[in-house]
């Protein structure tokens, strides 16, 4: 099963970090402009396990739903999968996780996936998410926190 990582030091608080980011509809918020729009469905809030987000992305012909599958605020990480996408991955499940740096402050943040796929593509997939996706996300959050 290939897996897809990133991480970045950022120069703000771990809760400051969490408190962009924990928002499981906020994505459109923090990360790059890729994403038009975010919707929850089913009437649940942000926050609630098993929560699905509607994301639309690009020119509005790309819609993905993810559900929440995990959030811990002690822990200051969340989990959730794709419910559909048009990426030719199967059994998508992604973590993102806040972490403190001990040796000089700010917060350490990881976002991981692990998928199937075609083994001539993983390369293709890993590269895409770690590279497009994640780093797309932490370099927004830098320019939020004025650490760009």
């Amino acid at each position: 099963m290939p897996k897809a990582y990133a991480s970045t030091v950022i120069n703000a608080s771990p809760d400051d970090v969490w408190a962009r980011i924990r928002h499981f509809n906020a994505l459109p918020e923090w990360t790059h402009g890729a994403i038009e729009q975010s919707e929850l469905e089913g009437g649940l809030e942000a926050d609630q396990i098993g929560v699905v987000r509607h994301l639309v992305l690009g020119n509005g012909e790309v819609h993905i739903r993810e559900r929440l599958l995990t959030l811990s605020d002690d822990e200051r990480t969340y989990t959730y999968n794709f419910e559909s996408s048009p990426f030719e991955v199967d059994n998508y499940l992604s973590t993102i996780r806040v972490t403190p740096v001990t040796d000089g402050g700010g917060s350490f943040v990881e976002w991981w996936t692990t998928f199937d796929c075609n083994r001539d593509e993983q390369a293709h997939w890993t590269g895409f998410f770690a590279n497009e996706v994640f780093q797309g996300g932490f370099n927004a959050l830098k320019a939020h926190f004025g650490d760009a």
